[in-house]
C-alpha cells in the first residue's frame, strides 16, 4: 500500500523543519511525499530543497504562487499516486513514528475507505498541549453542527477523491469541512475511528487564529451545509463552541492537573 502524504506551504520557515523531521521519522516508508509552496517570501523554499535529498528520492515538490491553502492542495492531489491519501499540515507534526504503519494496518480491510483518529493542539512556542480535539464522537449527523474529524488525522483512498472530487478553493478555511461533508454525508463513504493521538497541530492557523476565522468559519460552513442540501442553522452550529469549551476543559485537566502527554 502506498502513501501520498502532502504538506502546503507559504512562508513556513519557522515551522515546517519540524514537520519533515516528522515525516522522516515515519517508520513506514512505501510513501511519496508531496510539499507544495506558494512562492514563500522567507526561507521555506531553501528548508525544501536542503530536505529533499533526506527523502531518497520520495519528495516532490513545486514552488508557485496560489489562490491558497486549497488550491494548493488540489495540485497536490492532482499529483499523487498513492493508493491512500494523508494531509500533514507545514505546522503540524506526528506524535509516534508508526502512525503511516497503524494507518496502513487498518485499511488493509477493504471495506474501509478512509480512517481518522485525534490530535491535540499546542502552543507554538512552548509546544504545550492546550487542547484535545478527539473525534472519538463524530457521527455523520453531527456535520450539521460543523464538526468534522481531525483533518491532518484523516487519510482516504484516492480513488474516492478521484470518484467524488477535491477540495472547493472558493472557501477560504471551511474547504475541508465542505470536502468530508460531501464524502461521509452525501455519499456515505465508509469510515472507521481509531482511538489513538495522531497529530501535533500548532494552535494559530487558518481556523483557529481569532474571531474573523471563527466569523468566516461559521459563514462558510452555513454555506457548505446549504449548497449540499443540509439542514443546520446559526444556533446549530453555534453549538459547537460550547463542545469546544468542553474540549478545553477536558484538556486543562489532562495536561495540567494529570499531566498526560
Amino acid at each position: 500500500m502506498k502513501f501520498t502524504v502532502i504538506t502546503v506551504a507559504y512562508n513556513s520557515a519557522s515551522t515546517i523543519e519540524e514537520t519533515f523531521q516528522s515525516m522522516l521519522w515515519q517508520d513506514y516508508k512505501d510513501y511519496e511525499y508531496i510539499v507544495i509552496d506558494g512562492a514563500s517570501e522567507d526561507d521555506t523554499l531553501a528548508i525544501i530543497q536542503h530536505y529533499e535529498p533526506l527523502f531518497e528520492g520520495r519528495m516532490r515538490w513545486h514552488s508557485d504562487k496560489d489562490k491558497g491553502i486549497y488550491d494548493a492542495m488540489n495540485k497536490a492531489l492532482s499529483m499523487a499516486t498513492g493508493d491512500v491519501i494523508g494531509f500533514l499540515n507545514s505546522d503540524d507534526t506526528y506524535n509516534r513514528q508508526d502512525i503511516l504503519t497503524t494507518v496502513a494496518k487498518h485499511l488493509e480491510d477493504q471495506s474501509i475507505d478512509a480512517v481518522y483518529a485525534d490530535l491535540h493542539y499546542v502552543d507554538p512556542h512552548t509546544k504545550v498541549p492546550v487542547r484535545y480535539y478527539s473525534s472519538r464522537w463524530f457521527r455523520p449527523w453531527a456535520l450539521r453542527f460543523g464538526l468534522i474529524p481531525g483533518h491532518p488525522t484523516f487519510y482516504c483512498r484516492r480513488k474516492v477523491y478521484d470518484q467524488y472530487g477535491h477540495f472547493n478553493d472558493s472557501y477560504a478555511i471551511a474547504a475541508d469541512f465542505d470536502c468530508i461533508l460531501r464524502l461521509i454525508h452525501i455519499h456515505k463513504i465508509r469510515t472507521k475511528y481509531i482511538a489513538d493521538n495522531w497529530v501535533s497541530m500548532k494552535k494559530g492557523g487558518a481556523s483557529t487564529s481569532g474571531f474573523n476565522s471563527y466569523r468566516t468559519g461559521m459563514l462558510e460552513h452555513r454555506r457548505a451545509l446549504k449548497e449540499n442540501g443540509v439542514y443546520s442553522n446559526y444556533f446549530m452550529l453555534s453549538l459547537r463552541y460550547f463542545y469546544k469549551v468542553a474540549e478545553l476543559a477536558y484538556s486543562f485537566w489532562r495536561y495540567r492537573v494529570r499531566k498526560r502527554p
